[in-house]
């Protein structure tokens, strides 16, 4: 994305200048019409082409097999967050605003809302989705090192929306293994 913006901004940077220290005479004028079609419908038509066909290609590459996802369902309610784990859960108490993951694998998240819609944020991990009522939607994130990672909701939701924060603790493996108890079939 960074180098197609680079490049667009490039090509117009170039057509400025070339638009600006050209000579003024009416025989070189430019037709309106191809200016139209080539500059506001081709053009644009094929950056968005390339940047979706980009787009899908490195979705798909995130998108985990389901025997090395790690799942999670996450519950917006004003104004916290609760985690349940289909795959086990964490020894000790449930914390809410908290979620307990293992670094270094992928995170299968299903999120929904109980009451008015949230946005689940965790920005050094990427992504955003929204929790909607009466809806799950799903993001996959993935904790490359081990670590606490702030997160919010990036939604109004009511007015003790700036406290709606949530940390995300990304687990090695032996920690993980040690903290988490796995359910088992």
């Amino acid at each position: 994305m960074l180098w197609g913006a680079t490049a667009i901004f490039g090509v117009t940077v170039l057509l400025a200048l070339y638009a600006a220290l050209r000579p003024r005479t009416t025989s070189n004028r430019a037709p309106v019409g191809q200016l139209l079609i080539g500059g506001g419908l081709i053009a644009p038509g094929l950056v968005i082409i390339l940047l979706l066909a980009y787009g899908v290609r490195a979705g798909n590459a995130m998108l985990p097999n389901d025997a090395s996802a790690f799942r999670v369902h996450v519950t917006a309610q004003q104004w916290r967050w609760t985690a349940q784990y289909p795959d086990g859960e964490p020894t000790g108490q449930p914390v809410d605003n908290r979620i307990v993951i293992p670094a270094g694998r992928p995170i299968h998240l299903t999120v929904k809302s109980i009451d008015v819609i949230h946005s689940f944020w965790v920005p050094r991990l990427g992504g955003k989705i929204d929790a909607v009522p009466g809806h799950e939607n799903t993001i996959r994130l993935q904790a490359d090192e081990p670590g606490i990672y702030r997160g919010l909701c990036a939604e109004f939701c009511g007015d003790r929306h700036a406290h709606m924060f949530m940390e995300v603790e990304a687990l090695d493996e032996s920690a993980f293994a040690a903290r988490f108890k796995q359910v088992t079939p």
